[in-house]
């Protein structure tokens, strides 16, 4: 009986698309991966990655002892990568939840209310839009002082517009339905309209774009770890693209694997949007 009742689960039309949407199971996979490699770097390496730990500028399979090989400093690769993945998905994670909260809020307040209401947070909006989102987050982060939480809100309150505008939008559809109207009608609050009935049936664009949106802060994160402004009590895959830099030429490897790193997370959540966005809209043939 279980067994029947879980094969007419995944013969149905929403399970047959996300078995044949390569883009979110290769981007799951992705995820998947470095989620795994996040948890267990404290198990494989339960000491400071910033330790030196052999000789410098061992390449990679050179020594059994460092499979990713060492840095100028004598740092084990491996253990720096794997701890580097933890602090670059918290920061990703963290900065599009502080966008989505702060983008949603906005959106939905101003696409129900309109009138003044969507003047003021839609010209908000625009201001953060207006000014170059890379120099307000530097700006912000020298002031609030290079740690995980500043940068992660720095990222994140650079990031709430573009989740204003599709929220918003939606929100303006859902307002002018009957549903919508009827509740009204029978004397239901603003409060109640907007978090039972415009709030849940605004929120299909965002599904996509949260994907998306820790994506693009985790590329951030690496560029302001890049330019030294990466939190100084702890390791980035950016920190270690900048601290790589010098040795280029002779040692690529040390600027090659953080490289390539950012590149898979980056692309996971990538493939993991387009497949949300082939899996909610049926007329998108699924790839």
């Amino acid at each position: 009986m279980p067994g029947g009742i879980l094969q007419r689960l995944m013969r149905t039309p929403g399970l047959r698309r996300l078995r044949g949407s390569r883009a979110l199971l290769v981007g799951l996979l992705l995820l998947a991966a470095v989620v795994a490699v996040a948890l267990s770097a404290g198990l494989f390496y339960p000491g400071d990655p910033r330790d030196m730990a052999g000789p410098a500028g061992t390449w990679p399979g050179a020594d059994a002892r460092f499979p990713l090989g060492t840095d100028m400093l004598g740092r084990d690769m491996a253990a720096a990568m794997a701890h580097s993945a933890g602090t670059s998905l918290t920061v990703g994670i963290a900065a599009a939840a502080l966008a989505l909260l702060v983008g949603i809020a906005a959106g939905v307040l101003a696409g129900y209310f309109g009138g003044a209401v969507d003047d003021v947070l839609m010209r908000i909006s625009e201001l953060f839009q207006t000014m170059p989102s890379l120099l307000f987050t530097i700006i912000l982060v020298v002031i609030l002082g290079p740690t995980t939480a500043s940068i992660s809100f720095a990222i994140g309150i650079t990031a709430w517009p573009q989740i204003a505008r599709l929220v918003r939008a939606e929100a303006v559809r859902v307002r002018r339905l009957d549903y919508v109207d009827a509740a009204v009608t029978l004397g239901m609050g603003h409060g109640r309209i907007v978090l039972l009935h415009v709030l849940p049936n605004s929120l299909a664009p965002v599904v996509v774009a949260a994907s998306i949106l820790v994506a693009q802060a985790i590329l951030s994160d690496a560029s302001l770890s890049f330019l030294g402004l990466g939190d100084p009590n702890g390791m980035s895959w950016g920190s270690m693209v900048g601290a790589g830099r010098p040795m280029l030429r002779t040692a690529w490897y040390m600027t090659a694997l953080p490289g390539g790193a950012i590149f898979l997370t980056v692309m996971g959540f990538m493939l993991i949007g387009n497949g949300l966005n082939d899996l909610l809209n049926p007329r998108t043939p699924v790839r």
